[in-house]
């Protein structure tokens, strides 16, 4: 069964997606996970969870940078990883699929299970705010 804040939230995504096979721009995506938490979304909580140390003792920002606005270093592999900022990359966050691939998997990295889509929302609007 489905609860009401994962109902809101593919309905939102849905919607967000009619333009597109998935494509989304990061407001309709923050908006999507705002009606999914049932709650506007504070850049301020999404900076400190982008910054707070998980169960791996891995932040958001061992990788991404402390401000994604350049490009980060995966921690383990060493890989570079493009900004992470809409601003700075335009192809974050325009893909509903792929966005929440990565949200699962660099939450469960970081806090070791799926972010919500409070979470998911903080850390959106606060990475929107990043010119």
């Amino acid at each position: 069964m489905i609860n009401k804040p994962s109902l809101l939230l593919l309905a939102a995504l849905a919607l967000a997606a009619t333009a597109g096979a998935h494509a989304a721009t990061p407001a309709e995506q923050l908006a999507g996970y705002s009606a999914a938490a049932q709650a506007s979304a504070d850049a301020a909580r999404g900076r400190a969870l982008f910054t707070t140390r998980g169960v791996k003792e891995w932040s958001c920002a061992s990788c991404h940078g402390a401000t994604p606005t350049g490009s980060g270093q995966h921690a383990a592999t060493g890989k570079t990883i493009r900004p992470l900022a809409p601003a700075a990359n335009a192809e974050r966050f325009a893909d509903v699929a792929k966005t929440e691939k990565w949200f699962r998997r660099n939450c469960n990295d970081v806090l070791g299970r799926e972010c919500t889509p409070g979470e998911k929302a903080d850390v959106l609007a606060w990475l929107m705010t990043l010119k």
